[in-house]
């Protein structure tokens, strides 16, 4: 496990940056397509499908990269206590866009 400088347990679960980088590469190319769509002026609901599907895709790797920072840092930060804990709640809620609600 690396620790980071802030003392927290840091980097990225072995199994989940493999899922993850193989997730950015299908976004890659699901962007390039989008843009090619566009490009050659592909009917509009079908381009929006492509869309559509790239936020899906970015939605799925989200996922992933919070069930990471939940596995180490904000685990990490809960057995911490005290500011830690309540630093690990604000990053949550800001993920989530809750605080501006």
């Amino acid at each position: 496990m690396v620790i980071l400088a802030l003392g927290y347990p840091g980097g990225v679960i072995d199994d989940i940056k493999k899922r993850a980088l193989h997730r950015t590469s299908i976004i890659e190319g699901q962007v390039r397509g989008l843009a090619k769509m566009i490009e050659s002026e592909d009917y509009c609901m079908d381009i929006i499908g492509q869309s559509r599907a790239i936020q899906k895709a970015l939605e799925s790797l989200n996922k992933l990269l919070l069930e990471n920072h939940l596995r180490t840092h904000v685990s990490h930060m809960f057995e911490q206590g005290g500011q830690e804990r309540e630093q690990a709640v604000a990053e949550l809620l800001r993920a989530f866009d809750f605080e501006n609600r």
